[in-house]
């Protein structure tokens, strides 16, 4: 199967075509993240135009280097109509290229408004649509019931807010519920039933920061059949030594993401292809 195989009803679930690529190309994800401080260093302007230019930079000099993009949907979405735009033309410029596209988006919500969400990022009509979407499980993990069964039909796949990185999630993530388990736990239980006897890999991930420490590392992943988005590698302070001590066992599923690290190497597209190739060394030498 092509790595580059494009989403779609009746084609390749995404945790097939993400195992493919990253068998293929390592196990790597690059932000697109056009946030002003960076524009400013590349000279480009603060709005849709600086955007849309940025990220094409980043798709042409790695599109067909990583094996995964993620453009941060709020840097575009900051710009208005001209900015969703830009995010619309990065996912098709992005297609050709054999990377899979995850929207970080983290959207959540319930009933109609959660299924317009679903078709605004998991339908095949929508022009918004990659090959996955972050969503947050924080109104109760049924909520994105409408986001799973779309993208479970468009070979499209979730990956669900599970244990972030930063100081407020801990209040909320490790609160533990009735049945004794930590709502973190019950979203990645959740997860790992979704995801039940599918092969190679199952389409719904989960998000779990690259810096978590202390009662974050004791959840258990062991059961989840699915891939583990790992941010904050590189400006965030997470390090590839570090992802044995957050993941332990679930290392082979872990694919670490990494925006500034690689993104201040640019605008030259030859230094940003440097820069990931550093990146990818450094993870691949941890996870294979």
């Amino acid at each position: 199967m092509s790595p580059g195989v494009s989403p779609g009803a009746g084609g390749p679930p995404f945790g097939a075509r993400l195992h493919a690529v990253t068998a293929t190309r390592g196990p790597l994800c690059v932000g697109i993240d056009p946030h002003p401080g960076l524009l400013a260093a590349w000279g480009l302007p603060d709005d849709a135009s600086g955007v849309e230019r940025f990220a094409r930079t980043v798709v042409e000099a790695l599109g067909d280097a990583v094996a995964v993009l993620k453009p941060q949907a709020a840097f575009f979405e900051r710009h208005g109509s001209r900015g969703v735009a830009a995010l619309e033309s990065t996912l098709a410029d992005a297609r050709p290229t054999g990377a899979l596209t995850i929207v970080d988006a983290k959207r959540g919500d319930i009933g109609s408004t959660m299924a317009a969400y679903a078709d605004a990022f998991a339908g095949d009509s929508s022009a918004l649509a990659g090959d996955a979407v972050t969503a947050s499980p924080y109104l109760g993990f049924g909520s994105l019931r409408p986001l799973l069964d779309l993208a479970a039909a468009t070979g499209r796949g979730v990956f669900v807010l599970a244990l972030t990185s930063n100081p407020e999630g801990p209040e909320v993530q490790h609160a533990v519920r009735p049945d004794g388990r930590t709502v973190a736990q019950a979203v990645l239980d959740g997860v790992a039933a979704e995801n039940a006897g599918q092969e190679p890999l199952g389409g719904v991930g989960v998000v779990v920061g690259a810096t978590v420490t202390g009662e974050g590392r004791a959840h258990d992943l062991s059961a989840l059949n699915g891939p583990i988005l790992a941010p904050g590698m590189g400006a965030q302070g997470g390090t590839a030594a570090g992802l044995a001590a957050v993941f332990g066992g679930a290392l082979p599923r872990v694919l670490p993401s990494t925006s500034r690290e690689v993104l201040a190497a640019g605008p030259s597209p030859a230094a940003l292809r440097d820069a990931a190739a550093r990146a990818l060394d450094a993870v691949a030498a941890v996870l294979r």
